[in-house]
């Protein structure tokens, strides 16, 4: 395997463009991967045009794998199935684990890649992922479920720069003008508007049920339970109501949602199952993520048989099943797991 060797994914857009030519620059051997992954609509001729057109610009091989089939069953379906359960989906965390760096990899080693890097804003010291130095473009959280192994294979160019530092840099380079004109890609990429109108494709997301109050009594009507997840307040009615009210649970077999005040929403405890930890402390102090481009709060966590038991110093509101957890300490990623349990 060449040690100066990298296999670097591109999407067509701007950050993975400039990594690869950072890379190169550096003076790695660099050879570019675009993935099919989902089956969107015409999304593949743009997105795969456009990482031929990067790749010719940075002067690297681009290879083509089709993954769609992949894709759909553990990223897709997973997506899918969790709305149905009532739960609140992270599609982001599953693909990076499976895809980016999963799929991905594997060909790196068919091509003889030692390093595997791409556009993603973070850092790595081989042993823990950290926050990137920019804030704003940050993106640990959802690389939180990446295997511990392959850290040491890891480059991430933009980890120590401003997205605003990359767009210039690629408006600077003849070709690659547009690149940094374009658009920000949405947060999930297979998911062009809501992700309620993905779901309608697949399953009836339109079925008109009971709004309940923490007493069980009906008090209004809503528009079918996989529209809403934990402490969304519009979308549904409260006879009577005169204060805000938010979604407090969901109950998927009787197509029923239960509301509450914000105060009902605040969570003091969470656990979690199907953990993933760069160390191997049982039991410790730190800061915990509920949720992307929220603030980290501070916890004590007691890992036991694959599960954290999480008690948190301040409340969070708003708590839902089937998101992750992820733990830091200051700027540094140490682990962290699927939400089942909020109180």
């Amino acid at each position: 395997m060449n040690n100066k060797k990298v296999l670097i994914g591109m999407s067509g857009g701007v950050d993975s463009t400039i990594s690869a030519l950072l890379l190169k620059e550096e003076g790695y051997e660099v050879e570019g991967l675009y993935m099919k992954l989902h089956s969107k609509p015409g999304y593949h001729e743009i997105h795969q045009a456009r990482a031929q057109k990067a790749a010719d610009i940075v002067g690297i091989p681009l290879h083509v794998l089709d993954l769609q089939k992949t894709f759909n069953e553990k990223v897709f379906q997973p997506f899918i199935n969790t709305y149905a359960e009532g739960k609140t989906p992270n599609p982001c965390a599953l693909c990076n684990r499976n895809m980016k760096f999963g799929e991905m990899i594997r060909y790196a080693d068919t091509i003889g890649a030692h390093y595997l890097a791409t556009g993603h804003y973070i850092k790595t010291d081989g042993e823990f992922f950290y926050e990137a130095k920019d804030d704003t473009k940050d993106q640990s959280y959802f690389l939180f479920y990446v295997q511990k192994e392959i850290l040491p294979r890891l480059l991430f160019p933009l980890g120590s720069r401003k997205k605003s530092d990359i767009k210039e840099h690629a408006a600077s380079i003849n070709g690659l003008e547009s690149f940094a004109e374009q658009r920000e890609s949405s947060e999930i990429c297979f998911v062009e508007t809501t992700y309620t109108d993905v779901l309608k494709d697949y399953v009836n997301v339109d079925v008109v049920g009971e709004v309940l109050d923490k007493e069980g009594n009906i008090v209004g009507e809503h528009k079918g339970y996989m529209h809403y997840t934990i402490g969304k307040r519009k979308g549904f009615t409260v006879k009577g109501a005169h204060e805000p009210h938010y979604v407090l649970s969901i109950d998927p077999k009787n197509n029923q949602i239960v509301v509450g005040t914000k105060e009902d929403l605040a969570c003091e405890s969470v656990v979690l199952d199907n953990l993933n930890m760069f160390h191997e402390t049982k039991e410790f102090d730190t800061t915990v993520k509920l949720r992307y481009r929220t603030t980290a709060v501070p916890c004590h966590v007691r890992v036991e048989n694959d599960k954290a038991y999480i008690t948190l110093k301040e409340s969070v509101f708003g708590v839902a099943v089937g998101q992750a957890a992820v733990f830091y300490d200051e700027d540094r990623l140490v682990g962290g797991g699927w939400i089942i349990k909020a109180n």
